[in-house]
């Protein structure tokens, strides 16, 4: 792992490069022109400020008010930083806004503000009201942030929410619903013990309590001990109503026969022996970050039965507010509620509980592969990255917005809606994030080629901290080492990865035998066998995949594809293997484009057409999405006799005989695909709804160049391009890949598919 002053500079860089900071504004509008400028200005834009004057609803309609939350702090409670200040905490504000709008769509401003009076900082907030949809009260310290919330919610129109209570104690209210559940316990039995009476530790308890716990059963810790009638010692209204009459003082005393400790605290508060006097199947909530009140392994030692959650994500059950936060706002913002109420508080509650409860969805199994997706102590909330959350959590918050009296603008149709929400789920670069959970519980042994290159040493070195998978680096450990410590990395030869130096490597006669024992028959003698496994570091790491010493290989960070394929497929080729197309995904703003065959085939046959398209079917369902290809040509469904479009309608013709159960349509060209409305005017009652995600050529130079243009002028990310039909076993780059794209690459080849393409 690296160490803190590489960390240091790692986030420092993220944050600065290229452009400083996390967030930008875009126009949503075209501005190409005098009529455009008329329209978004003088004398255009009073047209829009008359509607808004006369019923101030419709500043939904013609701002972005409706779907813009502002993110407000002091700074003077800062993630686990405390009182650094409001200009300090604007790199975490910014990081709040940014998950808002990856999640659920949502813009966001973030505001730092220079005020300590918490009576002071309301006023300014309340200020703000015209400009927001919804105020997000961030990082404010306890208990100012409840006067900053009661007056802010008093006094505006608009929901309010504090995420540091409200939000936490969401998700933590889930959770223990599951729990309880899973003991055989209710809320009204249980006894609890808690540490922490800052702002989110209050407001778990206050929960706690709308569920059903009764507060005589609550017992409050913080840093004093035992929160008790007559305490004077750092105490305040807020926490003076959890004040127990009692003689006990400490955590000690107080935690014999407890159901479910609730730590929002520090490390290591709770110790094994306290754990031990807790009731049968005890609950245990450890949710100090980064290091637990008690980590479950020794929870264990002395309750074996224990369901610990914790707010870690390399344990099981981790409490995240980013289970409830994106998805409570975006249920409010869409019907326009005026508060966040205890009703829709408890819906978010429910949503989330449930959809632990459910079945796994197929996406959700295909984003976690390899972790036990059911129901259990060991899984009480959804996954960060489940995308039934926005559906079920924002449609749920909706409803109860319009039962509780609370919505202005109620959704008629709540199925549809929430079929809507579920249809943006992937709309957004965080399409590779569940990919590389996946790759995180599922250990594979992943060969690169180049291992000197410096992309594939920081890949390398990300592997290490964002996945389990084990790098296996081809090159000569001298060049490696220097390079290493001329990129400030930690990665160490032997301890972090593993190492195949081609100059002298124990393994080498084992390899040039393997190898000539495949090819003796093609033309490869002995020594000719011998100078390849010295020199041809690509067929080093397919013969290593061959001989099963590593699970999936990476090649291509230099060269050219089709040399480095004649390798691939020399060694691992066979009967049931063999290279079908070349898919690159382009992550867009607006959602993946899938482009294939970028390299394999030049002038591929109808044949060849038909098994790219099913083999980028099946990768592209990978991904938790259904397939819409579209066969792309000069040729616009059969008006072209010549050039690409006869191989496209042989290949039509051979899916449509076989018989498959993915969308497909063509041929067309690519404004055709990608515009339904264009379409359906050229051939009405095409087989297609709505745009193609999936473009397939007849001509790799079609393909390679929509590629490069997506990705040089669109904006686009690659990811990719992944090698169809060597059942995961080879990946070849390209060239121009960088070590982001090699790490994607690696959590693809990390992942292990059922049915590959």
């Amino acid at each position: 792992m690296t160490d803190n002053s590489n960390l240091r500079q790692a986030a420092l860089d993220y944050h600065e490069f290229p452009k400083p900071g996390k967030l930008e504004i875009r126009a949503t509008k075209p501005l190409a022109n005098g009529r455009d400028l008329a329209r978004a200005y003088s004398p255009g834009v009073a047209e829009a400020c008359l509607e808004i004057k006369a019923d101030g609803a419709t500043a939904s309609r013609y701002t972005a008010r409706g779907n813009l939350v502002g993110v407000v702090t002091n700074g003077t409670a800062v993630l686990g930083l405390g009182n650094i200040g409001a200009l300090a905490s604007k790199p975490v504000m910014e990081g709040k806004a940014v998950l808002f709008k990856k999640f659920a769509g949502i813009d966001c401003f973030d505001i730092e503000v220079e005020e300590s009076d918490p009576e002071k900082l309301a006023e300014i907030v309340c200020a703000l009201g015209p400009t927001f949809g919804a105020i997000n009260l961030e990082d404010i310290k306890a208990p100012d942030c409840f006067t900053v919330e009661r007056i802010c919610r008093e006094r505006m129109n608009i929901p309010v929410f504090h995420d540091d209570q409200h939000g936490t104690a969401i998700v933590v209210g889930a959770a223990a619903k599951n729990a309880l559940q899973v003991a055989g316990k209710k809320f009204e039995d249980i006894k609890i013990v808690s540490t922490g009476g800052g702002a989110a530790g209050i407001a778990c308890l206050n929960m706690l309590l709308k569920l059903g716990v009764q507060r005589k059963n609550v017992w409050l810790c913080d840093i004093h001990g035992l929160v008790y009638e007559g305490r004077e010692v750092d105490m305040n209204p807020i926490k003076s109503e959890y004040a127990q009459r009692s003689e006990l003082r400490t955590l000690d005393d107080v935690i014999p026969g407890a159901d479910l400790f609730l730590g929002l605290s520090g490390p290591r508060v709770l110790d094994p022996e306290m754990v031990a006097k807790m009731a049968d199947r005890p609950i245990i909530f450890a949710l100090a970050n980064p290091t637990p009140e008690i980590l479950p392994d020794l929870a264990r030692e002395v309750a074996p039965d224990a369901i610990i959650a914790t707010g870690r994500s390399d344990f099981p059950n981790q409490v995240n507010n980013v289970l409830c936060f994106p998805f409570i706002f975006r249920g409010a913002l869409d019907v326009g509620a005026t508060t966040i109420n205890d009703a829709m508080q408890l819906a978010c509650i429910d949503g989330i509980a449930a959809l632990a409860r459910a079945t796994t969805s197929a996406e959700a199994a295909a984003a976690y592969q390899g972790e036990e997706l059911t129901f259990g102590a060991d899984y009480l909330i959804p996954k960060p990255f489940d995308p039934r959350l926005v559906g079920v959590v924002s449609s749920a918050v909706a409803e109860a917005a319009m039962e509780t009296g609370v919505a202005t603008r109620p959704i008629e149709d709540l199925d549809a809606y929430r079929d809507k929400l579920d249809g943006s789920v992937f709309k957004s670069a965080l399409l590779m994030r569940p990919v590389f959970q996946a790759a995180r519980t599922s250990p594979r042994r992943i060969v690169f080629a180049e291992g000197e290159d410096e992309r594939v040493l920081r890949a390398s070195q990300a592997m290490l901290e964002e996945t389990v998978e084990r790098p296996i680096l081809i090159g000569r450990p001298e060049v490696i080492e220097r390079r290493i410590e001329k990129a400030g990395l930690t990665i160490r030869l032997g301890k972090d990865v593993d190492l195949v130096n081609p100059e002298n490597d124990p393994r080498y006669r084992d390899y040039w035998e393997s190898y000539h024992e495949l090819m003796a028959r093609r033309g490869v003698t002995p020594d000719l066998a011998r100078a390849i496994m010295r020199t041809n570091t690509t067929a080093i790491g397919a013969v290593m995949v061959h001989r099963e010493e590593a699970d999936s290989m990476i090649c291509g960070t230099f060269g050219e594809f089709r040399w480095h394929m004649n390798y691939v497929q020399q060694i691992l080729g066979n009967k049931s293997l063999n290279p079908v197309g070349a898919l690159s995904m382009m992550i867009l703003e607006d959602g993946p484009l899938f482009v294939a065959d970028t390299q394999v085939h030049l002038h591929p046959d109808p044949r060849q057409i038909a098994d790219i398209a099913i083999g980028a079917a099946r990768h592209v369902r990978r991904f938790g999405i259904e397939p819409k290809i579209a066969f792309c040509s000069q040729s616009q469904f059969g008006n072209q006799g010549e050039g690409t479009g006869g191989r496209l309608r042989g290949a039509i013709r051979l899916l449509d005989e076989a018989g498959h159960d993915f969308c497909y349509e063509g041929e067309m060209n690519i404004d055709t695909a990608l515009d339904p409305d264009l379409r359906t005017r050229i051939l009405p009652g095409n087989r297609m709804e709505g745009a193609a995600n999936v473009l397939v050529f007849a001509h790799a130079d079609a393909a390679s160049g929509v590629r490069n243009i997506l990705k040089m002028k669109g904006g686009g990310l690659e990811v990719g391009p992944i090698l169809m039909g060597m059942g995961n076993r080879a990946h070849i780059v390209s060239p121009s890949i960088t070590a982001r794209g090699l790490l994607n690459m690696s959590a693809i080849a990390g992942t292990p598919v059922a049915h590959y393409g």
